[in-house]
Parts: C-alpha cells; sequence; structure tokens
C-alpha cells in the first residue's frame, strides 16, 4: 500500500559518505570540468576552520598551439586563457561536489600540473 505518506515519511538516523567516496566523486568532478581521465587527477581534503576544504592537482586538457594558429578563436570555445579556465573549474568543482554529495564546501584550491594536448576535439 505505501501510498504518498510512505514517501514522504522522514527516516532517522545518519547519512555519512566515506571519505573515500568524497574523493571518488571529487576526482571525476575535476576531470570532467578539466577535460582529463579522473586517473590524472589528484584530490585532498584539509580542514579550513571547521569546514571543509578540497586541493586539486591535475593537468588541464588544451587545443594544440598549431590548432590555435589555424583558428584563433579556439581559445574562446575551449573556455579562455589557462588561468581563466582554472578560476571557473574551481566554482565549477565546488558546484558539483557540493550537488552530488550534499556535503558544504569552503573551497576549492586548484593547482594545473600541466596540458594534456588534444589535436582537433573538443575541449571543454
Amino acid at each position: 500500500m505505501g501510498g504518498q505518506g510512505a514517501v514522504s515519511r522522514i527516516f532517522a538516523g545518519h547519512n555519512r559518505i566515506s571519505a573515500q567516496a568524497l574523493t571518488s566523486v571529487a576526482k571525476v568532478a575535476a576531470a570532467e570540468v578539466l577535460s582529463v581521465p579522473s586517473t590524472q587527477v589528484r584530490v585532498s581534503w584539509s580542514d579550513d576552520a571547521g569546514a571543509l576544504a578540497l586541493s586539486v592537482s591535475s593537468p588541464m586538457g588544451a587545443p594544440s598551439l598549431s590548432e590555435v594558429c589555424r583558428n584563433s578563436d579556439r581559445i574562446a570555445q575551449s573556455g579562455g586563457s589557462i588561468l581563466n579556465r582554472a578560476t571557473a573549474a574551481k566554482a565549477s568543482i565546488l558546484a558539483r561536489v557540493e550537488w552530488l554529495t550534499g556535503s558544504q564546501l569552503s573551497r576549492v584550491d586548484v593547482r594545473i600540473s600541466g596540458l594534456l594536448v588534444r589535436e582537433g576535439g573538443r575541449v571543454l
């Protein structure tokens, strides 16, 4: 029978997400935002005055210089300069991790460790 009341019933107890699960979600979120495989992404967590802070170290996907020379609009199409994309990545990663895990992060620090150059194809 269930009905509508069963769906909206609130259950007592706790929901917890393990550090390993948080780390996996953060790696995948960062990989998508930075256009790299998740195996290339390193994340770590720290306490930020009682809040949760995320540090990401990863390469970033980028068009090749020869492609940029052939098509000068390519930089704008890929999201701008490396610095602009890294800055925008912080907010995107924070929003995705918070939405997927329900955790609240105080900040996300991004360190770009290199570039994964791609000929053709789209860099997100």
